[in-house]
């Protein structure tokens, strides 16, 4: 009833405001009513509360008034007549994974939510991933964004219906009525949003009466940190810290908060406070701001009609057209901007929950709509130099900035056109650079960027985006228009350009260092923000030939104003070889000199782009191009690299290297380096050569030592090679577009070839070694196939490429992208393959491209007069041999042009007659200076005989072959066959020597090693004739006494060698163990008697076989709650494992290490992360694992068996027998300690033998089968025993030490058997045998734990462990078990076992003397306690089963014996279990218990030594075989049922008792949960195959402990799957009193502190152990390159490897988690500490 009366008012009032006059004045009069009863009033309510009675007092009147009925029927009507929108719109939220598609997307910036991208035909393609720093939508369905497939599935508007018309979406009042409803609640929302602190309410909204209710708001900030806010609010406001913090987040994710309600004066004093108490922290106060009660309640309604808006509009494409209409109409009165752009320019001075709510309006509005987002561009531009102004003083992220909005508007192509066009959109942006930078312009107008602040400097960059996108896709077609208004626009850009033309110039400095390092890293910011938009601007200037020609004049135009580092001196006239250069003179090293030239650069590369259109023609006036001007500034810059290079400016500090280096890097080179060879390369085409190449010596500075004038100084050598370089380069590096006829894949295919002859690399880094272009596209993937052969990864390391050997002859040594570094790498690694092949290690220069026309003058400088006369020079320095006038890298450039000279006349000579060519290196090589033996081919012969040349030997023989082939060419005298006979002959002949030499060395040691054999073979028989008597004598010899009894006994130990207990068990090995510290190195003999040797071990506990994954039992101390650690639960929820490395010590040399480790550990910083000094742990010495014991190494007992003795007694002590002897032994040991205890001395124990019947055990029956002395063991051993006991202990136990604990023996037991367990668990996982396939460390520590776990007794009190053994016996015998005893089902069998027959020997002990039980004695206890475990567990399995395998087969011994002990069982039971067939329990008691054997079997291997059988050694005997060849090693019939008929008389009684327990009927009525058998294999849980399959799952989880859509960090736990909330003050819980975070708590419960998770956004793995410790670790994801991607930092697709995964499930099952740890921990060295606990 309520509802309907509800929904009435609404409409009634919706049509009193429809019926009025003036509807704007009746709505603010109820919205003033209403609002201030709702909201931010004196009594806090409830979210809830104002929720509903907004819903139902404000937005259902509104909705009502929109429809004009019930919005429910109305809101049905529009869904009929409607259709979806074809744009997704999805706003993304920060840390959101988003999708691009490289073959498909415009530009980078187009991506698809996740969901899109699910459903879209991009996911097959090449796609990339990253996550959003929040701001930008989803672009699927927008046309302009894709290629090809612009909608998924879900937004594709389908052939049948076509996107609907705008008329049609709204009936005409409506549209009418929502415009009149948006108009007037949208100025109310502007209103409120723009609202300044000194404002008042409007006459409209001013309440009747104004109460003294007013608000002191505090506002966010950047400025202040969040300890100095609560600082401030405790000081300030009167709150506790909780309170403070509470505030503070809120204010941090919300940017305002309410922190005091009162009377004006009261928020008046506490504004002043906060002011003046963060003043005292930051030089500036935070925002404080005064609100009356109604402005913040009116201010609150405006946040919660934004959602309401956004829900409205996306009912109806009308509705959404109607509110942009409004938002976009210009007031009548025209003096305000319209409501739009009135939030807009307001949004700098809006708080961080205002501007959300604006940015997401404008983003489901007027972005959704192609006209209204031309119009919004519009307002947008008109208003972009403010908003970036106000951006660049607002201290809030770029993320939440209008000014972000820019990448939705100006990367659409079409919108990108109009702006220019319409209001010169380039003009704008570039103009505002400029204004925000004209405060770093100095007195000649150039930037100087001195003491500028960076923060601010960097917002400036960011505008830069902002021309790249408007230019990231060029015009196909341009208009008039366009090519006017991009003209005005480039010329704003050479402004800009122009003031970085030889800005911050530099001046070498003499005698002493500069004392302050000038700011460089502004101004390469600026030109790495620039890289792209000058690509771009070449990019769309070469798409016309109009605009090229226009470019390129006010290009040269603009370069001819520039005025920078002008000539000082008049021209002079400079000689050299008979040539004179007429030049201005200037020295790099003593006048300023700059390295940003952007202008010159730009201009080089536009004139190739004229080259390359041909339009070079139509440039006007050719001839007014001063070249040697052009060329002059770059030139300089080379020549200032060249210097640093030479270490000729070290006194000018390291700001100066990093600005060659980034001048040389690959993130700049291509705008600068690169242009600059360019610029000489095309001021070389144009220039006589000679004179090009004295200006670039006399800009080297080297004219004066090449004309002769001058001696020889050490930077000149260093000069020289730089200059020899350049030339190289000038006149080898034709791998530019225009210059030669090649393609940019030519391009990018030789920088990779290059790349890799350094060495095979990563894809990764080979795209970190290439260019991007501005989509950050390199280009790599479609040229790497052809170059390189991908070599896949192994479980470690990352896939690697190599150059494929036919690219190698495109290998240059002088390669100008390589740094000094990847040169000598690159040509080492050449050398040495070429070495390895059998070739000589000549590195001969590779045949370039022909150049363009244009260029192909550039050739004459290698055969000019001045190049040869430096060649002379530098060769007859090297003739001369005086060792400071030349270096070998000079010799080697030399060689290197020389080559490169020869291959070009080579080249001519064969593509035109001898006559046509005009290149004559060759001759003027051998002419020039022969008269006195000097000219270069002279020369060449000369070194050659150089001893210090030795390496370049190859390389003079191989340029003399060539001028031999150019003389042949120019004479054509020699046919061609002979020739080339000459020409190899040389290098074959080498070869074919090297090649009979090696095959002469093999069959030398093939005799050799053939004679060696003969003699020994010789010797052998020799030998044998010598000593046939023994050889034949050996059977024959033993005829009489004592041998024949050793025959008989070997031949008797042999054939029973593999049985490991009971009458027939075999011997142990009686082999010394001599092992060696590796500490002291010495050896030492494992003996009982001797100082103890120990092996080092980690004890922790584990959950790796759990069956109750996440529930940890409580153990208490004071043993209440579960009977564990006496009896082990068969879920096994939590183990103690007790692993080891296999290390030796002594014991004292361990001692002497674990405690200098102590002490230097202490004093080391952040030690604690590495190892818990208090939980005794340490690094083992030699390989670095984590440890926190050592284990003392016992050897085996040396038995005498009695073979003859075994069989006696054997008839004697059968089990019945065997029951009752022990049950009167644990009676009368109970009777002595209670007689003890009352103190009744001298009360003999004779007395009971009478009174036992004739057949009847006594109480010492049971030391009549024969006993011996225990074991002696040295003190040593003994204090190590204690010492590996009491941690097991701890640590299983978690509680404090305590050696004298009677649960200290139940551990070590519990230890060992846990630790048998795994390692059969990790066996079988991996498919090993049983025996034989571990590794040495995991035998020598299990060996080590079996011993130290049975030497466990002689420590404790003797009482103690009967009373154990008789506990652990009730389970068996449960007419001896105390009343709480568990069932059958409530232990697990292999845990007793162990301790049954570990503790059994106790029952030895007399009161005056020790004993305990001989060989016999103990192989028959053995014996007994496993048929009666094995019995009790195959009723385990039966009782716990309910999914019987269907298994048909004929009826065999076997499963009748199966069938007769289910009948019984079942009649015990009360026919409670189902009824199945003989087989099928057979096959399911068989498959229940193998696991029990297999554990059993490695048990008593380790305990008595006895070698297994074969077939338990190798992985190819069937299950069958193995399962016959463990029950012969343990004495069980192959058959195991016939247990039960073989111990029929005693067993029938314990079989009913053991299934009438009431535990049992419980769990078989199905009220207990029970665990199956064979238990489950726990395993890392199943992982997608591809990784956008679990950032899918992330994106859609949401955190169960909070509602915002703040950034999380989904976190999945590989044990068990749950999915995490980390790293967040959302779900941090409590542990031990410690706040500690989500996945911390997890791992408590569902790994005992251990965890391995996956941070899905962040792609890596972390694991964890407890609280402080843990590390990250690759995640098992690898790209199609084999590399794994941390942060998905390159965002390639990728696919889960089964390699890397298994890898990681090895190293949870095998407990090498805390190791791991610890070692990433060591190896990193930890500077801040990592709040682990935190995650």
């Amino acid at each position: 009833m309520a509802e309907g009366e509800k929904s009435l008012d609404g409409l009634e009032l919706s049509k009193q405001w429809l019926e009025a006059a003036d509807s704007r004045a009746e709505l603010f009069r109820y919205l003033k009513e209403q609002v201030p009863q709702i909201f931010c009033l004196k009594k806090e309510s409830s979210p809830q509360e104002e929720e509903e009675l907004m819903q139902s007092r404000l937005l259902l009147p509104l909705e009502c008034f929109l429809f004009g009925e019930d919005p429910q029927e109305g809101l049905e009507k529009l869904k009929q007549g409607s259709t979806s929108s074809q744009l997704c719109g999805r706003v993304f939220k920060e840390g959101e994974t988003v999708y691009s598609c490289r073959d498909c997307a415009i530009d980078p910036t187009c991506v698809l939510c996740m969901d899109c991208f699910q459903d879209s035909v991009h996911k097959s393609h090449r796609y990339k991933m990253h996550a959003s720093s929040g701001g930008g939508f989803c672009d699927c369905g927008d046309v302009e964004a894709w290629k090809i497939g612009p909608c998924c599935s879900k937004h594709d508007p389908g052939s049948a219906t076509a996107m609907v018309t705008d008329e049609c979406a709204l009936e005409p009042e409506i549209y009418e009525r929502a415009e009149r409803l948006f108009r007037v609640l949208l100025h109310y929302v502007t209103d409120f949003l723009v609202w300044e602190e000194s404002l008042d309410l409007s006459a409209e909204l001013q309440p009747r009466t104004k109460e003294n209710a007013y608000y002191c708001v505090l506002y966010n900030d950047e400025h202040h940190s969040y300890d100095h806010v609560i600082y401030t609010l405790q000081r300030s406001v009167n709150c506790d810290q909780a309170e403070a913090q509470t505030h503070t987040a809120l204010i941090d994710k919300e940017g305002r908060r309410a922190v005091k309600r009162g009377t004006l004066r009261s928020c008046q004093q506490a504004k002043d406070l906060i002011r003046s108490n963060s003043e005292h922290i930051s030089l500036q106060p935070l925002r404080v701001e005064i609100l009356h009660a109604a402005v913040m309640a009116h201010q609150t309604f405006v946040l919660r009609l934004g959602p309401w808006f956004q829900k409205i509009i996306s009912y109806s494409v009308g509705f959404r057209q109607a509110f942009c209409q409004v938002a976009l109409e210009t007031n009548t009165d025209g003096d305000q901007p319209c409501l739009i752009s009135r939030l807009m320019l307001h949004d700098g001075r809006m708080y961080k929950g205002a501007r959300k709510i604006v940015h997401e309006l404008i983003f489901c509005s007027m972005l959704m709509e192609t006209e209204f987002k031309r119009l919004f561009a519009i307002e947008f531009t008109k208003h972009y130099k403010q908003l970036q102004k106000d951006f660049i003083i607002d201290d809030h992220e770029r993320s939440i900035s209008i000014t972000a909005l820019s990448v939705q508007i100006f990367t659409v192509p079409t919108l990108a056109r109009q702006l220019i066009e319409e209001g010169n959109v380039i003009k704008v942006i570039v103009g505002t650079v400029m204004d925000l930078l004209l405060e770093h312009l100095d007195d000649n107008n150039r930037f100087f960027f001195l003491g500028y602040n960076s923060d601010k400097f960097s917002r400036i960059q960011v505008i830069f985006h902002d021309l790249r996108y408007i230019l990231i896709s060029k015009p196909s077609v341009w208009t008039e228009e366009l090519r006017r208004e991009f003209i005005e626009g480039f010329k704003v850009f050479l402004g800009l350009l122009k003031c970085m033309q030889g800005m911050e110039e530099v001046k070498r400095q003499f005698g002493q260092h500069i004392a302050v390092e000038p700011e460089w890293e502004a101004g390469f910011s600026l030109q790495i923000q620039l890289r792209h938009i000058l690509a771009m601007f070449q990019d769309w200037c070469s798409s016309d030939e109009e605009i090229l020609l226009l470019a390129f004049e006010e290009c040269h135009t603009v370069l001819m104003q520039c005025n920078n580092q002008p000539f000082h001196r008049e021209a002079t006239d400079y000689y050299m070889c008979k040539h004179i250069l007429h030049v201005r003179p200037y020295k790099v090293s003593q006048e300023p000199v700059s390295i940003h030239l952007p202008i010159s650069r730009l201009l080089a590369g536009l004139y190739v782009l004229l080259c390359r259109t041909g339009a070079v023609e139509r440039l006007n006036d050719l001839g007014t191009f001063d070249r040697t001007q052009l060329a002059e500034h770059p030139l300089r810059c080379v020549v200032l690299a060249a210097q640093v290079s030479a270490e000729m400016w070290r006194r000018n500090g390291l700001s100066l290297v990093s600005q060659v280096y980034y001048y040389q890097d690959v993130k700049c080179r291509d705008e600068m380096y690169d242009k600059d060879i360019l610029m000489l390369q095309i001021a070389a085409s144009k220039m006589d050569p000679n004179h090009f190449l004295m200006l670039v010596l006399l800009r080297f500075e080297l004219f004066d030592y090449f004309n002769g004038s001058c001696s020889s100084k050490d930077q000149w050598n260093r000069l020289t090679e730089e200059m020899l370089y350049l030339l190289i380069a000038i006149i080898g590096e034709r791998y530019v577009p225009g210059i030669s006829q090649v393609t940019k894949e030519d391009v990018t295919m030789r920088e990779v070839i290059h790349l890799l002859c350094i060495e095979p690399m990563a894809h990764s880094s080979l795209v970190k070694g290439l260019p991007e272009n501005e989509s950050h596209e390199t280009g790599l993937e479609t040229v790497i196939a052809k170059v390189a052969t991908f070599k896949k990864p192994g479980v470690s390391g990352h896939g690697l490429y190599g150059v494929k050997k036919e690219r190698l002859v495109e290998f240059n040594p002088f390669f100008y992208h390589y740094s000094r570094s990847q040169h000598s790498k690159a040509e080492e690694s050449q050398k040495k393959r070429r070495t390895h092949e059998g070739n000589d290690k000549a590195l001969r220069p590779p045949v370039p491209p022909t150049f363009c026309p244009a260029f192909s003058s550039i050739v004459r400088l290698l055969c000019c007069d001045i190049i040869i006369h430096v060649l002379r020079r530098v060769l007859q320095r090297a003739a001369e041999d005086r060792s400071t006038h030349w270096t070998e890298a000079m010799i080697q450039r030399a060689l290197h042009l020389i080559g490169q000279a020869l291959l070009e006349e080579k080249t001519q000579l064969e593509d035109s007659t001898v006559e046509e060519v005009t290149f004559d290196f060759s001759l003027k090589a051998r002419r020039i200076g022969s008269e006195h033996g000097k000219s270069v081919f002279l020369l060449l012969s000369k070194i050659k005989a150089v001893p210090s040349l030795e390496a370049q030997k190859d390389m003079v023989k191989w340029v003399l072959q060539m001028f031999e082939i150019v003389k042949c060419l120019r004479e054509k005298s020699s046919p061609t066959a002979s020739m080339s006979m000459d020409t190899t002959r040389p290098e074959e002949s080498a070869q074919d020597k090297e090649k009979a030499e090696r095959k002469r060395k093999a069959e030398a040691a093939k005799l050799h090693r053939q004679k060696i054999m003969a003699q020994m073979s010789a010797m052998q028989k020799n030998f044998i004739e010598s000593n046939k008597m023994l050889y034949d004598n050996m059977p024959e010899s033993g005829t009489q006494g004592e041998p024949v009894a050793t025959a008989e006994s070997c031949a008797m130990e042999h054939r029973e060698l593999c049985v490991a207990i009971g009458p027939h068990r075999g011997c142990s090995p009686a082999e010394r163990e001599v092992l060696t510290c590796i500490l002291c190195q010495e050896e030492q003999e494992v003996v009982a008697q001797a100082p103890a040797m120990v092996l080092t071990a980690c004890v922790q506990r584990s959950t790796v076989l759990t069956q109750c994954r996440g529930k940890i039992p409580t153990n208490r101390a004071d043993g209440t709650g579960t009977s564990y650690p006496l009896f082990m639960p068969p879920e096994l929820a939590v183990g103690t494992h007790t692993g080891s490395c296999g290390h030796v010590m002594h014991a004292t040399c361990w001692q002497k290490y674990f405690e200098a480790v102590q002490n230097m550990t202490r004093n080391r910083l952040h030690a604690e992360l590495i190892i818990d000094l208090e939980n005794g742990e340490y690094l083992c010495p030699l390989c670095k694992s984590l440890c926190n014991t050592v284990v003392p190494l016992i050897p085996f007992e040396t038995l005498t068996f009695n073979y003859e003795n075994a069989e006696i007694i054997g008839q004697h002590l059968t089990l019945p027998r065997w029951i009752q002897i022990l049950s009167a032994r644990i009676k009368g040991l109970k009777s002595i300690a209670q007689d003890n205890e009352s103190n009744t001395e001298g009360s003999s124990v004779d007395g009971d033998t009478g009174l036992c019947g004739e057949g009847q055990p006594d109480f010492r029956s049971i030391l009549s089968y024969g006993v011996q002395e225990p074991r002696k063991f040295s003190d040593s051993i003994v204090e190590m025993l204690v010492v590996c006991a009491t941690t097991v202990h701890r640590v299983g136990l978690q509680t404090a030490p305590n050696e004298l604990c009677p649960r200290v023996p139940l551990m070590a037991w519990n230890t060992c058997a846990f630790t048998i367990q795994a390692i059969e668990n990790i066996l079988q996982e991996e498919g090993k045998p049983l025996f034989g396939s571990l590794q040495n460390r995991q035998l020598a520590g299990l060996k080590a734990i079996v011993q130290f776990s049975a030497a466990q007794r002689l420590k404790s009190s003797q009482a103690v462990i009967q009373r154990h053994f008789n506990d652990m016996l009730g389970v068996l015998l449960p007419v001896m078990g105390r009343k709480n005893t568990p069932s059958l089902l409530e232990v697990d069998f292999f845990h007793l076992l162990v301790g049954l027959v570990l503790s059994i020997p106790a029952l030895y002990q007399e009161e005056a003397v020790d004993l305990q039980p001989s060989a016999v004695s103990s192989a028959y206890n053995h014996l007994h306690i496993l048929h009666l475990v094995t019995m009790a567990h195959m009723l385990q399995v039966l009782l716990s089963s309910t999914d019987f395998p269907a298994v048909v087969g004929e009826e065999t011994e076997e499963t009748r014996a199966a069938a007769e002990l289910y009948a019984t069982v079942s009649q015990h039971t009360e026919r409670l279990i189902p009824d199945v067939s003989g087989s099928s329990v057979a096959e399911r008691v068989k498959q229940g218990i193998e696991p029990f054997l297999r554990s059993v079997a490695l048990f008593f291997n380790c305990l008595t030594g006895v070698n297994p059988p074969e077939e338990l050694c190798s992985a190819a005997v069937s299950s069958q075989g193995q399962m016959e060849a463990l029950c012969s090693y343990l004495v069980l019939p192959s058959n195991v049922f016939q247990l039960f008929q073989e111990h029929r008389d005693p067993v029938s009684p314990l079989l009913q008792r053991w299934c009438g327990n009431p535990a049992v009927t419980k769990a078989l009525k199905g009220k207990v949960q029970t665990v199956r058998y064979p238990r489950r294999r726990n395993r890392l849980i199943d992982l997608p195959e591809d990784y956008s399959a679990l950032l899918n799952q992330a994106s859609h989880f949401q955190c169960p402990k909070s509602t915002d859509d703040d950034r999380k960090h989904p976190t999945l736990c590989l044990f068990c799957g749950a999915m995490l909330c980390s790293q967040s003050s959302c779900c941090l819980t409590q542990l031990d009193g410690e706040d500690v975070g989500a996945c911390t708590a997890h791992a408590a419960t569902c790994g005992a502190g251990v965890g391995m998770f996956l941070r899905i956004r962040e792609c890596e793995i972390v694991l964890m152990a407890s609280k402080t410790r843990g590390s990250t670790y690759p995640a098992p994801y690898l790209d199609d390159y084999g590399e794994t991607d941390p942060h998905l930092g390159r965002g390639n697709p990728l696919h889960l490897c089964p390699e890397r995964y298994r890898k990681l499930n090895q190293l949870w099952q095998q407990h090498c988690i805390l190791e791991e740890i610890a070692r990433s921990l060591e190896v990193v060295n930890v500077m801040f500490a990592f709040e682990w606990q935190m995650l």
